[in-house]
């Protein structure tokens, strides 16, 4: 097995396990606000669903985008990375380094959910009056989001050119048509 092979292998269980967390992340209550001893638990989209029949629109649309829409895009682009880079593909390796840059841009920002519903805890601690419980879908969440900061951070976008090279997968990619599009794509921008 090649270093390249092995290395992202790590970082394909990470995608895998987050991929795993997701789905009780967004099937369990993220949170249960009591009100006077009544109240209800809710999902991320269970809540994206209030706000829409709230009226309060942009709102929804922020918590659908950060807490449904992200991360499935975070794992459908880190699976490809990752894919690719162990098939050794060649094409499309400069918009594959961007899309890893946007990845982990966008990994500052998704803590975004967990940090609103612990400050949303501490400012509406009226006791007995109302009170906000973390769901269990709160914590399945927060480690999808650790695992594909993780992932991210860990994965290393010169191992997808260094795949893409005759010597770095391993594979027979040495023919003339292969590393003329190689050095194309290395000199594209």
């Amino acid at each position: 097995m090649t270093k390249i092979r092995t290395r992202s292998i790590a970082k394909m269980a990470l995608v895998i396990a987050a991929a795993i967390l997701y789905v009780p992340a967004n099937y369990y209550p993220v949170l249960t606000v009591m009100q006077l001893g009544a109240g209800m638990p809710s999902t991320i989209l269970g809540g994206v669903e209030e706000l829409l029949s709230d009226r309060q629109y942009p709102l929804a649309a922020v918590v659908f985008f950060a807490s449904i829409l992200v991360p499935v895009l975070k794992l459908v682009w880190l699976t490809v990375m990752l894919i690719a880079t162990q098939t050794g593909q060649v094409g499309w390796l400069r918009d594959r380094t961007r899309l890893y840059h946007i990845v982990r841009f966008i990994g500052r920002w998704s803590m975004i959910d967990i940090f609103m519903e612990s400050l949303l805890g501490a400012l509406v601690a009226f006791g007995s009056v109302i009170t906000i419980q973390p769901g269990v879908g709160a914590l399945a969440f927060c480690a999808v989001v650790i695992l594909t900061m993780f992932a991210a951070e860990t994965f290393d976008p010169r191992l997808m050119w260094d795949a893409a090279t005759p010597t770095g997968s391993g594979r027979n990619l040495g023919t003339p048509a292969n590393d003329r599009r190689v050095r194309a794509e290395k000199h594209r921008f």
